[in-house]
């Protein structure tokens, strides 16, 4: 049989020739292995905290100087016995000359690739002495770039685009320049007589979601012998078994069947269960002796991606089908959650996608500048129901296609391909981010790397998996720009870049799948605090320390853009972290609402998903992460989850100008139009009350109105469009609008409250036009214009339940945008950026609360 030893422990690295990490000749100890340099220096205390300060600049030496491991490990006689010794190397960041017992036996090239070497004949019985050399890959990107050419980029090195490293470490508009180096994920010995080289297995759900499965297996030689496969149910019940199948040639091969309704269908969170089986492959020689065996959890779902014609709208639908059900795809982009990846454990991965369940989304998006993630990561996407959509690692840059380039490629993508296709999370492979995107910014119609995405990784995508394969994100069509929205997938970016419009246009700032959009906000302010490491005299939103720990061009003009166009807001600290999260909160939380009414049924999905930039951060910064670093949810993480319940209230209001005089631009009428939708991601219509209430914030007359409604399923549903109650015709400008606050509520009919929203303000208009039009925008009523009353005068209570772990919070008046803390420790919060109603309190879970006295924060809370 094959066994396996982990190589991982009494390790020893130096820096090569001495320098400021060792001295010349001085041998570290590893802590813990794998690893990389940062992180073993950092716990030696050799360097300070990159992620502190101004630190990240004290450690650049890191990334250009050269490094050796070594370890000294014994090989026993009975494993020299064994027919084959391989010695595999499952990560190396990223240039590495390896030698064992000082015979070099491999030149690593690439962050991403599996090396296995056959080693018996460099093993000896007793001591042996691995020693691994790393090069600065910096430096030799720069020597690449020499040879081959420098080409265009956005964000880091334009070397990068020459190495085959996570792209992240040189530097990204929400990230350091941190070029990690090393020995980042395990080392073993494998030893065996025959091994099973690949396993191939096939789950094609037909669309009577009946079930066939093949299972292809190749070993590493051509030797005779026989192989049994066997299927087990999620319970652990062998249901279907292969025995004595013949190996010919180092291959075999046989199939199953599960009858529509035998098998149990893998399907998305919030649509279904999702169970796993189990396929267990085990091969004989031919004298019958057992020499390998493999399993490998596999699930069946029919997964498609629909691209169809659209009643009353051109273009074509951009969609995801899982078992013949239309899925509203709504989640977040994922970056790699740390600067340095071997500090990632599987806990931390679980409390990440744990988070993106718990903020109702069912999609991640895994971005093309970082890393093919982790086994585990997969692992959890599909215990808990997350669809993944998978980009190459190819991002914002021009990349090379010459010859020793593409063969680098071509094995990473393979072996990638082969370890992602058995999880049924993975439903999308796209070819790079935004590299289409940056050719038409050049003007360029061919450029080299159009060979990888159009011609090398389709085919491999079609060889060895059944996955879809998109060319890249954004993509619209052959020879169609990728700004297109009325094909493929688009990355809204008219908010905050681009044309910097306003968020309330969202809903004409729409496409078929928005697969990146998003608007910053400062993390949670201990996070801030932890970046300052105690320098009160930069506890200020313009500081140095501030503005190293937020690398995004401009953000201060564009944060500024945004806040001063909707709010009156304070520069102290604290506040800047307050307002800066409510805009995000607000902003976000608008494209959702927006864009899941396009969600229209079947013909009509116009929006058939939207992924936010971004869900996680890798270091302490502001960024346009909606959970910080510390995996601190910020307000817009439950403003977007409040979106993405099964049962939403959507809310717009719109000036409707009418002319009555065609030849005068004086002789105008200005009616408010209220409009008010639902929608429903269930598979079942749903019975509700709508209830909408109205309350002048400026002399408090209130009114309400009620009707019962039925949503339609796995769908939006216009419900009432009408005047708006309380708000007069205006006939001039100077007429100022009165302050109607808009509360609606969907109840079921128990009384029990499925969705809520506020509305303060007009978010959609019309420009001076004879008739009238509800379609063209114009700017909107911003917060700022808004006087809010008293504090004194809003009956503002929050009230600690008997639990001890949860507060009610009840208003006489309407509150906007209410942020709970308390001193000391961070809790975990159920819900932020809140608004308040009369009549409708809300609890709030304060797990940690601890008898603290919670503070709050609202628009108009004086503090400003």
């Amino acid at each position: 049989m094959s066994a396996v030893r982990f190589l991982h422990n009494d390790w020893i690295f130096t820096q090569l020739g001495g320098g400021q990490g060792t001295g010349c000749g001085e041998w570290l100890p590893v802590n813990r292995f794998p690893t990389t340099v940062h992180v073993e220096l950092l716990k030696l205390k050799r360097i300070p905290d990159p992620f502190l300060g101004m630190n990240e600049w004290e450690v650049q030496w890191i990334g250009e100087s050269d490094w050796i491991f070594k370890n000294n490990f014994i090989v026993t006689i009975t494993e020299l016995a064994a027919r084959h010794v391989d010695l595999v190397l499952e990560g190396l960041d990223t240039y590495a000359t390896v030698t064992l017992n000082g015979r070099e036996i491999l030149s690593a090239e690439n962050q991403f690739v599996i090396y296995r070497v056959s080693v018996k004949q460099d093993l000896q019985p007793g001591p042996n002495e691995l020693v691994i050399t790393f090069t600065s890959a910096f430096k030799k990107g720069r020597q690449l770039e020499k040879e081959h050419g420098k080409f265009h980029l956005w964000n880091g090195d334009s070397s990068r685009l020459h190495v085959r490293k996570a792209q992240y470490n040189y530097g990204w508009d929400w990230g350091p320049v941190l070029m990690t180096v090393g020995p980042w994920k395990p080392i073993f010995l494998h030893t065996h007589d025959l091994r099973i080289a690949d396993v191939d297995i096939r789950c094609r759900v037909s669309e009577a979601l009946d079930v066939n499965i093949t299972v292809d297996l190749a070993l590493c030689e051509g030797s005779p012998g026989s192989a049994s496969v066997l299927l087990r149910d999620p319970r652990g019940k062998v249901i279907r078994y292969r025995d004595a199948l013949p190996v010919e040639i180092g291959r075999a091969s046989t199939n199953f069947h599960l009858s529509s309704g035998e098998a149990e269908l893998w399907y998305p969170v919030h649509y279904g269960k999702q169970p796993l089986y189990a396929v267990e492959v085990a091969v004989k020689d031919a004298d019958g002796r057992p020499m390998d065996r493999r399993c490998e959890k596999v699930a069946f779902r029919r997964a498609r991606v629909l691209e169809e014609p659209l009643i009353e709208q051109p273009g074509k639908t951009f969609l995801f089908e899982i078992n013949n059900i239309r899925i509203f795809c709504a989640g977040s982009n994922w970056i790699p959650a740390d600067s340095f990846l071997t500090l990632l454990s599987p806990q931390k991965y679980r409390s990440w996608l744990q988070l993106v369940v718990d903020g109702n989304q069912n999609m991640v998006r895994i971005w093309g500048g970082g890393i093919y993630e982790a086994d585990i990561f997969y692992d959890i996407c599909d215990e808990l129901g997350i669809l993944v959509w998978q980009d190459f690692m190819f991002g914002c840059g021009q990349y090379p296609a010459y010859d020793s380039f593409l063969k680098l490629v071509e094995v990473e993508a393979e072996q990638s391909v082969k370890r992602l296709r058995y999880h049924p999370s993975v439903v999308i492979l796209a070819g790079n981010n935004e590299d289409y995107q940056l050719a038409e910014s050049l003007n360029l119609v061919e450029f080299p790397a159009r060979q990888i995405y159009e011609s090398m990784l389709p085919s491999i995508v079609g060889e060895f998996c059944d996955i879809h394969y998109h060319r890249g994100s954004p993509y619209s069509a052959p020879g169609v720009p990728t700004t297109d929205p009325t094909l493929g997938d688009l990355h809204q970016w008219n908010v905050w870049h681009g044309s910097q419009q306003p968020w309330q246009n969202w809903h004409i700032l729409s496409g078929r799948f928005i697969s990146e959009f998003g608007m910053q906000g400062y993390p949670n302010v201990r996070t801030v605090d932890h970046w300052l490491d105690g320098r009160a005299d930069e506890r200020f939103p313009q500081s140095r320390l501030n503005n190293q720990h937020n690398k995004a061009a401009g953000f201060e003009r564009r944060l500024e853009l945004y806040l001063v166009e909707n709010f009156r807001h304070a520069f102290d600290m604290d506040s800047y972290v307050y307002y800066t999260q409510i805009m995000q909160a607000e902003a976000l939380a608008t494209a959702y609402r927006f864009w899941r009414r396009n969600w229209c049924g079947k013909g009509r999905e116009y929006t058939a998903g939207a992924l936010v930039w971004q869900m996680n951060d890798c270091w302490p910064t502001t960024s346009w992460a909606i959970v910080d670093y510390f995996l601190r949810p910020k307000p817009a993480y439950f403003a977007i989850a409040r979106e993405l319940a099964p049962f939403t209230v959507g809310v717009t209001r719109k000036e409707k100008k009418t002319f009555t005089d065609e030849l005068s631009a004086s002789s105008f009428i200005i009616e408010t139009i209220l409009e008010v939708w639902g929608t429903n991601s269930t598979l079942v219509e749903k019975k509700a009350r709508l209830e909408i209430s109205f309350f002048d914030l400026d002399c408090g007359w209130s009114d309400k109105t009620s009707m019962d409604v039925v949503l339609t399923p796995n769908s939006s549903i216009e419900l009432f469009s009408d005047r708006l109650l309380g708000q007069p015709t205006r006939t001039k400008l100077s007429e100022i609008p009165r302050t109607i606050i808009v509360s609606a509520r969907l109840l079921d009919e128990a009384g029990i409250v499925l969705g809520r929203l506020s509305n303060w303000s007009v978010e959609q208009g019309t420009n001076a036009k004879p008739s009238f039009s509800l379609t063209n925008r114009s700017r909107p009523e911003p917060y700022k214009f808004i006087h809010f009353p008293s504090v004194k005068d809003l009956g503002l209570s929050i009230t600690t339940e008997h639990d001890g772990e949860s507060v009610e919070l009840a208003a006489q008046m309407p509150v906007k945008g209410i942020v709970l803390d308390v001193e000391g420790d961070d809790i975990k919060w159920s819900d932020q950026a809140i608004d308040l109603f009369p009549g409708d309190p809300q609890i709030v879970k304060a797990v940690g609360l601890r008898g603290r006295e919670v503070k709050v924060r609202f628009l108009g809370d004086g503090l400003s």
